[in-house]
C-alpha cells in the first residue's frame, strides 16, 4: 500500500496505540522511520524498538511504547512539516518545544537528531515532527 505521508502515517499509529493504552505497535520498516524512532528512544518517549522480518520479503518494526503510573509517556506527537508544506529552520531559529522540555526532531544535512543537538551543532534543516 502506497502512503503519501509514511511518517505521518507512522505518527499516527503511534497516536492511536497509545490511546488503547498498547504495550506495542507494529509499523512498515524504512530507514527514515528507524532513524526517527532512535532519536525518540534516545530521549526516552519510548522503551525499544525492534525490526522483524515480515512475510513477503518485507520488514515490520515493532516498536514498545512506554508508561508512566499508566499514562503514556509522549503527551503529544504532531507532524510540523508535511508534504504539502515543508518547515525549514536555521540552526537558530528551531522552536523549542514547551520551553525546552519537549523535543522537536530536524531531519538536517549530518542525519536525523533532536533540536538540542541541532542547536549545539550548529545545522538547521526540516522539522519532521514534535513530541511532548
Amino acid at each position: 500500500m502506497s502512503y503519501s505521508d509514511p511518517i505521518g502515517d507512522m505518527i499516527s499509529r503511534i497516536r492511536n496505540a497509545q490511546m488503547r493504552t498498547s504495550n506495542n505497535v507494529l509499523l512498515p520498516n524504512s530507514k527514515f522511520r528507524v532513524k526517527i524512532l532512535e532519536v525518540l528512544k534516545q530521549e526516552g518517549y519510548i522503551s525499544n524498538y525492534k525490526v522483524i522480518p515480515n512475510s513477503k520479503n518485507k520488514e515490520s518494526v515493532v516498536v514498545d511504547l512506554k508508561y508512566n503510573n499508566g499514562l503514556p509517556v509522549i503527551r503529544e506527537i504532531k507532524r510540523v512539516s508535511k508534504p504539502g508544506r515543508r518547515i525549514y529552520a536555521k540552526a537558530s531559529s528551531i522552536p523549542k518545544i514547551q520551553n525546552g522540555l519537549g523535543l522537536a526532531i530536524v531531519s538536517t544535512s549530518i542525519g536525523i537528531m533532536s533540536d538540542n543537538d541541532a542547536r549545539s551543532k550548529n545545522v538547521g534543516g526540516e522539522i519532521i515532527c514534535r513530541v511532548f
